[in-house]
């Protein structure tokens, strides 16, 4: 779908072909050897593979020492030097060299902050995120809370300031949003290469005799044994198959502070004669490692961005048992999930040892070489340099605000919004509340955050809304600041308001964090559907608050054009069904439907009248679909007194809310829309009109917009029970007239399909961003 991956957002495989270069600026924490770990690994062979490329220009700043570097990487102060001394040293470094920079690239967050605050600033910004340094730093080393904050503050303020976020799994991106407050349209998801000409399957005899093993069961971990990677479990693990297989050897290459206490519970497990520690081992050793064994294990517990030593080991041929955790999912997604076991599950790791010792779930050899080749640092590279220089339009950054979570028609209608507008958007929806429309919306692939707001305040009515508790007035500030902040982080290019709540509480805090903001009304602002006193402070709002409106249909934008300078743009809600119209047989009874929740302005009481009127005690079938919302329970006890008043209760079935309304409408022969006032847009009608059934709705509203009388659908005056019965009457009798009806309204709805809704809405957009930049963008124009 045009809306998959959402909170991880991948760049395909480009074709870049410049006739300049990219120039790039890395900043890294040091050059792979001498200085070991997975994240100056992955900088380093990532910066090889950028400077091989004909269209980019790489340069690489690092902290020493860094034997065998290339000419393309300027070594700054050495890493033990004093932290002042090497934050200004790499600042001057890079500045001298990044005079022509197209790009600033930073791999640790410490290193890339002063940079951007000076020279960098107005350079496009990019940033690795290989871990939450914060997090990593309180896990492994006794820190105070000041410390621990700064590295927070410091992060955040790296993050926030950059046009966009590498990751290498889908994990992490989540990580970025949930953690740093990053909109997810800045995260993106490229994965990692292996070096496929270093890491390959090779002589495992010559590499078992290397480290003196004989047919033995053989396991590695290569990991820095620090707590999070898992280690004392997997020494459990292998203390139970070594009980049944004594010739069971595992070797853990790597060093740390939690090397000592590692020992000490292997000799208490009885593990002495079964694990060898290594300590740190040189490249030609680690090929050899892999090449001897027979299983790597990853057993990591927590903040594991990718795994660089999946790769490594499954590029030599060796299979993984790895933590289903983290990015270790997308790094063996496609191979043998048996592999993947719980995080810290002791018991779930021995049982994949065991099915590995037995041959049972491992996969063979070329099969885990195949594997690791669909990771190259080419295709890892060329991803990364078209995010550095961007050949085709960013999707706007839009955070689209909501009180709501429950499926009601503004909210369906945001759903399909969003869809319509597909990749030109990188939305992110903020709720007050959780609920249904927070799953739809996940079930789409697109981003949700829900921040609660207070019930009362969130479910305030309308005849409440005319004069507010201090309270509530009071709660409704303290979220629009809070909502502020949030905004300030995410860097949008614009808000987009659902509701008239939203609406409120949304514009304030957008003109908080001085980004553009779209009201998209959704209801009438007028007397008959809202008290005065709300009518006129609604009308003040929309004048004062947003830098923009948009209006559902016609009838809704004129309740609010004296209320803005300019009438509202009407966007119609985009409705694109995924079933044809389909005509149904003569032969069933007649099935009339009103749709719509449960309320009384919805006319469900002048609907069943009028089919009591018109088809009571016919073998005709009412249906009414939907159910009471916002306190209004009493008013579907009153209509199921009024089916047993009319004495048409044997016709008549109350459905309730109904989830496939497309699959409904199927199954009727005649929609009808009976609301005493005019409706803002009435979806449910354009659905009907869609799938191809004859529609009898009031005059009024938006409704009116869509339907021409007597030509794809019938009119009628709202609460005119007496008109409504003549229209049953008459679609009853005439059958033909149905069908013509229903044919021509599904030419009619083809007009509300999602490519022209999404135009106009874009244009929409365009004419808000462009009028006033936000501040991301601010910065490169």
């Amino acid at each position: 779908s045009p809306r998959s991956a959402r909170v991880a957002r991948s760049i395909g495989a480009p074709t870049v072909n410049r006739s300049n270069p990219v120039r790039i600026v890395a900043l890294g924490m040091g050059w792979f050897p001498p200085e070991h770990g997975g994240l100056t690994r992955y900088f380093t062979d990532l910066h090889r593979t950028l400077d091989s490329l004909p269209d980019a220009e790489a340069v690489a700043v690092v902290t020493g020492p860094a034997a065998d570097h290339p000419s393309s990487v300027v070594v700054g102060p050495p890493a033990d030097a004093f932290l002042g001394s090497r934050l200004l040293g790499l600042t001057r470094a890079g500045r001298r060299v990044g005079r022509g920079a197209t790009v600033v690239d930073g791999h640790f967050a410490l290193y890339s902050l002063l940079p951007f605050l000076t020279w960098a600033r107005t350079k496009r910004k990019v940033v690795h995120f290989h871990g939450p340094w914060a997090a990593e730093s309180a896990a492994v080393s006794v820190r105070g809370r000041v410390a621990t904050r700064v590295m927070l503050a410091v992060e955040r303020a790296v993050y926030r300031r950059a046009d966009a976020v590498i990751v290498l799994s889908s994990a992490f991106a989540r990580r970025v949003v949930e953690s740093y407050g990053v909109h997810p349209g800045r995260v993106h998801v490229i994965p990692p290469g292996v070096d496929l000409g270093r890491f390959t399957p090779g002589d495992r005899a010559g590499a078992r005799a290397r480290f003196g093993l004989g047919d033995d069961f053989v396991g590695v971990a290569v990991r820095r044994l620090v707590p999070r990677m898992g280690l004392d479990g997997l020494l459990r693990a292998w203390a139970i198959v070594a009980r049944d297989t004594p010739a069971a050897r595992l070797l853990v290459a790597g060093d740390g502070p939690e090397r000592a206490a590692l020992e000490r519970l292997a000799g208490d497990l009885g593990l002495a004669d079964h694990v060898r520690f290594l300590g740190r081992v040189d490249d030609d050793e680690l090929v050899e490692l892999y090449r001897a064994a027979d299983v790597s294990i990853v057993p990591s517990t927590d903040l594991e961005g990718f795994g660089l030593v999946v790769l490594e080991a499954l590029a030599c041929g060796a299979p993984v048992i790895a933590s289903r955790i983290g990015g270790l999912v997308d790094a063996l997604a496609g191979l043998e999930p048996e592999l993947l076991v719980p995080p810290g599950d002791v018991d779930a790791l021995a049982t994949a040892l065991r099915s590995v010792a037995t041959g049972r779930a491992a996969p063979d050899a070329a099969a885990c070489r195949a594997h690791a080749e669909r990771f190259t640092w080419t295709q890892s590279a060329r991803r990364q340099l078209e995010l550095y220089a961007p050949s085709t339009p960013e999707p706007l950054r839009t955070v689209y605000v909501d009180h709501c979570a429950r499926l009601s028609g503004g909210e369906i209608a945001l759903d399909r919004l969003i869809s319509a507008l597909g990749d030109r958007v990188s939305p992110l929806v903020l709720l007050a509340e959780d609920g249904p429309f927070a799953d739809l919306l996940r079930a789409h692939d697109v981003p949700v955050e829900v921040s609660a707001m207070d019930e009362r305040t969130r479910d305030l009515k309308r005849d409440q809304a005319a004069r507010p508790a201090l309270s509530a007035v009071w709660s409704t500030a303290t979220y629009s600041i809070r909502l502020a902040h949030r905004l300030r982080l995410l860097r949008p290019d614009l808000v987009h308001t659902n509701s008239l709540k939203a609406g409120i509480y949304g514009s304030l805090a957008a003109r908080l964090a001085r980004v553009p903001v779209l009201w998209h009304v959704r209801d009438r602002i007028a007397d008959d559907y809202l008290p005065a006193p709300v009518v006129r402070f609604l009308q003040l709002a929309i004048r004062r608050l947003p830098d923009g409106a948009v209006a559902n249909s016609h009838t809704t934008a004129a309740t609010v054009s004296n209320a803005v300078a300019a009438r509202p743009a009407v966007v119609v809600d985009p409705y694109d069904p995924s079933r044809d119209a389909t005509v149904r047989p003569e032969t069933d009874a007649l099935t009339v439907a009103l749709v719509g929740r449960i309320s009384p302005w919805k006319g469900q009481s002048v609907f069943l009248r009028a089919f009591a009127e018109a088809l009571g005690g016919t073998s005709a079938r009412a249906l009414l679909v939907g159910s009471a919302m916002f306190g209004e329970d009493d008013v579907e006890r009153d209509l199921h007194a009024l089916v047993a008043e009319l004495g048409i209760g044997p016709q008549v079935e109350f459905r309730g809310f109904v989830e496939d309304v497309e699959g409904l409408l199927g199954t009727i022969d005649v929609l009808v829309h009976a609301s005493t006032i005019p409706e803002p847009f009435g979806q449910v009608v354009l659905e009907g009109m869609a799938a191809g059934r004859a529609v009898v709705a009031a005059a009024a509203g938006g409704p009116a917009e869509m339907i021409t009388d007597g030509v794809d659908g019938l009119l009628t005056p709202p609460g005119d029970i007496a008109a409504l019965t003549a229209a049953l009457r008459r679609l009853a009798r005439e059958p033909e007239l149905r069908r013509q009806l229903g044919a021509a309204a599904s030419e009619t709805a083809r007009q509300y399909s999602g490519e022209p809704v999404r135009d106009r809405m874009l244009n929409v957009y365009a004419e808000l961003t462009g009028n006033r930049p936000s501040p991301h963008r601010a910065a490169h124009e």
